[in-house]
């Protein structure tokens, strides 16, 4: 890790406000989001986050500038050097023992106060609209006051198109992720529209670690089934003469056709169902729901208009009685 000013490009002396300005001009020009043709550009980011992290907060710069921590923030062992004067706990400091740890929460001091105005998660979340993640730590934190465990890179928002079928039984699919790069995602069985799927990690990077990438998934509509919850809905055409006699016919299912018996005297709207034959999800199976609809002859047919004269006129009934 290279030395923080060298990398915010500031002088030792630099004040807080001039520190801010600087990580503000640079975050701007190396953010993934304006390189996305840079595969290092991620790193030079994270490096810059990373300088930021230190430089940014008054009590963590004066503990690099005193050699306690290095350029990573991770504290350097010193050994036992008494209590000179301007050492921590020494005359110079009133007897006050400073004590520096480095934990999973983040580099932490007892009993320290100060950091120049504005983290950068608040510059990040004002430049880039980011969501930043809190620290563990904080006021009231019985390990002292904490400089702020690093934030994780911002998330970032994916979209992915898959068929009925596919969602029904699971699949792997390759997707263009917004950083750049193309994964296999895997898309469990039973999965419904608008679901997300986290993958960890594969977010824009931060000096805490990447962010993620949530893909939300959606079901592209299917030409013959609908989906209801596990279950699917099918309109099965029949003709005339299937309706009348009775037939065996062919019903379509994800999985392959299946025989199925039409009644005699089935009429249209009347629905079946064949179970096992939906999605299942979750331990559930589901079942599909065929719903049958006579269709007649696209062109006429003399025979059949004579018949039907004839049924008119001789057997009349009123399917419509009941609606009066």
């Amino acid at each position: 890790m290279r030395d923080p000013y060298d990398v915010l490009g500031v002088r030792k002396s630099a004040g807080g406000d001039e520190i801010k300005r600087a990580y503000r001009k640079l975050a701007k020009k190396l953010h993934p989001d304006a390189n996305k043709n840079d595969p290092k550009s991620a790193q030079r980011f994270s490096e810059l986050n990373a300088a930021y992290e230190i430089l940014g907060a008054e009590d963590k710069r004066k503990a690099f500038d005193r050699g306690e921590i290095d350029a990573e923030g991770k504290p350097r062992f010193r050994g036992f050097e008494g209590f000179g004067a301007g050492h921590p706990g020494g005359p110079g400091r009133e007897g006050v023992f400073e004590t520096f740890t480095h934990g999973p929460g983040g580099f932490t001091r007892s009993g320290g106060r100060g950091g120049v105005g504005g983290g950068f998660e608040d510059i990040l979340r004002d430049m880039f609209g980011g969501a930043t993640r809190p620290s563990p730590g904080g006021p009231g934190s019985p390990f002292g006051e904490e400089f702020g465990a690093p934030p994780a890179g911002r998330d970032l928002q994916a979209s992915l198109t898959i068929t009925l079928p596919e969602a029904a039984s699971g699949a792997v699919k390759r997707i263009h992720l917004p950083t750049g790069k193309d994964v296999e995602v895997k898309v469990p069985a039973g999965i419904v529209d608008g679901q997300q799927i986290r993958l960890k990690g594969q977010g824009l990077p931060g000096p805490g670690g990447n962010g993620d990438v949530l893909i939300t998934v959606t079901i592209a509509q299917h030409p013959l089934f609908t989906r209801d919850g596990v279950n699917l809905r099918l309109e099965l055409p029949i003709t005339l003469y299937e309706a009348v006699l009775g037939a065996k016919v062919r019903v379509p299912t994800l999985t392959g056709a299946v025989d199925f018996a039409i009644p005699p005297g089935t009429s249209s709207g009347r629905t079946f169902r064949l179970k096992g034959k939906g999605i299942r999800a979750k331990g559930e199976q589901g079942d599909l729901f065929a719903t049958t609809r006579i269709i007649l002859p696209e062109r006429g047919d003399h025979e059949l208009d004579e018949l039907m004269r004839r049924w008119r006129d001789k057997k009349p009934y009123d399917p419509r009685s009941d609606m009066e």
